[in-house]
């Protein structure tokens, strides 16, 4: 039998973002992914595992620890995680795929293909909310959808804002949140808040905003004022609407009804899945699923 091959950080340089969101729209065009997750706590501490089967393209099971302490002491809110890549075939572990290599892809791809189909094309002000290793990551995703935008970084403490702007041209860090927001086409939110960031009456006709960083049944990124003007998105149903607090909150407190989410990325093949106008806003949450993974393993194992 064939070892599993390992596939780490060095066959980036091979990916395309704009291929991988072309992949995970063909992913959808597969029978509908058979998911489950599996959290543990431990106060702000947690440990997820997700699994996915997808019939005709395979397995994968991820498991990650997410300790957001670690950044007080220097360190990365993702503790360490793992990737088996398992073949549809036979059930054999076809792969081991490097944690983070499978994270930054899976989590931009996805948040990129909803701007795809969500987002004005004349988008040219994007702000990224947030200075993690997501934002980075957003900034270098979109800035490949978007190559004439000019971006701005917002972050709670602004040397970090400032440190991701300096990476990159054409962005710059801004401190009034809200004046920022008002003026941007896109808004891209990768905090770790568990209460709203951004507020809905910031938000000016013909915006598209993208929520990543609300993972937990308790966390949210935006206000009720946002969920009502906008119409909303997902990328699963499934994997967002009981599980994720930016959602999971306002359903069971009737702010919002199921009937409100206009569509996931499985409804892209109906045409549901789109803008249907220029001043109307669009709220698209990246739950980030398994089957996401899934799909991103399988194309980035396609690279090699």
């Amino acid at each position: 039998m064939t070892a599993p091959m390992f596939i780490g950080p060095e066959v980036e340089a091979k990916l395309d973002w704009l291929a991988l969101t072309e992949a995970l729209a063909v992913g959808h065009d597969r029978p509908r992914a058979e998911v489950a997750d599996v959290f543990l706590y431990r106060d702000a501490d947690t440990l997820l595992s997700r699994s996915a089967w997808i019939d005709g393209l395979g397995l994968l099971v991820k498991t990650a620890t997410v300790f957001p302490g670690n950044v007080a002491h220097g360190g990365s809110v993702i503790g360490g995680g793992a990737v088996n890549l398992f073949r549809d075939t036979d059930g054999g572990l076809e792969a081991m795929l490097d944690f983070f290599l499978v994270t930054k892809w899976k989590t931009a791809g996805d948040s990129l293909l909803g701007a795809r189909r969500l987002a004005r094309t004349d988008s040219r002000d994007i702000l990224i909310v947030g200075a993690g290793t997501v934002a980075a990551s957003m900034r270098e995703a979109y800035g490949r959808l978007f190559p004439d935008a000019r971006f701005r970084v917002w972050n709670r403490t602004a040397s970090r804002a400032e440190a991701l702007a300096a990476d990159w041209p054409d962005t710059e860090a801004v401190t009034d949140l809200e004046a920022a927001v008002g003026q941007a086409d896109i808004v891209s939110c990768s905090t770790m808040s568990f209460a709203p960031v951004l507020e809905g009456e910031w938000l000016r006709p013909g915006t598209h905003v993208d929520l990543i960083g609300a993972y937990r049944p308790d966390m949210r990124e935006v206000d009720d004022t946002a969920l009502k003007r906008a119409r909303i998105f997902v990328d699963s149903r499934d994997t967002v609407l009981g599980h994720i607090g930016e959602l999971k909150i306002p359903l069971a407190e009737g702010v919002i009804a199921e009937s409100d989410v206009v569509a996931d990325f499985y409804d892209m093949g109906s045409g549901a899945f789109t803008r249907r106008s220029d001043d109307e806003i669009t709220l698209f949450k990246n739950g980030g699923g398994a089957h996401l993974d899934l799909m991103t393993a399988a194309y980035i194992r396609g690279q090699v």
